[in-house]
């Protein structure tokens, strides 16, 4: 039993984690029933984010034209445990972490990024959903990057740092068709390669 189980826990609800990036292959202890499904909401997501070991990865922009999500039952029923397990599969140790793992339960209002969600939940039976709330940075501030700012960022990475930005993008579900992607797969070759059909 994981310390995400407690019994007689009084507040039992259904919660999905909604993915687009590593979580969807590299789940690692994320205490999900270990299918994603392909039918999630949608939500504007982007290759927008500089992460610290240079790899561009997929975050919730704004800016960006909406894609369908995947999603996963948690195993957790109660939220705030939920929360605390994708925190740490985040690797989140800030202690305004709660700003960095975005949260929704039936009758709150409709996250400004994700209008369809409350009827989305609704129809699948859900009660809750999680997901990784953090932002576009780019050169180390918080900004969206154009598309020739990542692949010029991209092409110039060497050695490790660049097989593993090479492999995040190469990975990703095939449903997540942003603009950054079909024109990294064109500058770069960096093509779908998962194993995968989604």
């Amino acid at each position: 039993m994981g310390p995400w189980i407690r019994a007689g826990n009084r507040a039992c609800m259904k919660i999905a984690c909604l993915g687009w990036g590593s979580l969807i292959w590299d789940a690692r202890e994320l205490p999900i029933q270990r299918e994603w499904f392909s039918d999630g909401p949608f939500a504007p997501i982007e290759f927008a984010r500089q992460s610290s070991d240079d790899r561009i990865t997929l975050v919730i922009d704004p800016s960006a034209s909406p894609v369908r999500l995947l999603w996963a039952h948690m195993l957790p029923t109660e939220l705030q445990t939920a929360k605390e397990a994708l925190r740490d599969r985040e690797r989140i140790t800030a202690k305004d972490w709660e700003s960095k793992i975005a949260s929704w339960q039936q009758g709150e209002p409709v996250p400004a990024s994700m209008s369809g969600l409350p009827k989305w939940a609704e129809a699948h039976g859900l009660d809750a959903a999680i997901w990784t709330a953090l932002g576009p940075k780019f050169n180390n501030k918080n900004v969206s990057p154009s598309a020739e700012q990542v692949i010029t960022h991209l092409r110039g990475l060497t050695g490790c740092k660049r097989e593993n930005a090479k492999r995040y993008i190469e990975q990703t579900p095939r449903q997540i068709d942003t603009e950054y992607r079909r024109r990294i797969e064109a500058a770069l070759g960096w093509v779908f390669r998962g194993g995968s059909p989604l």
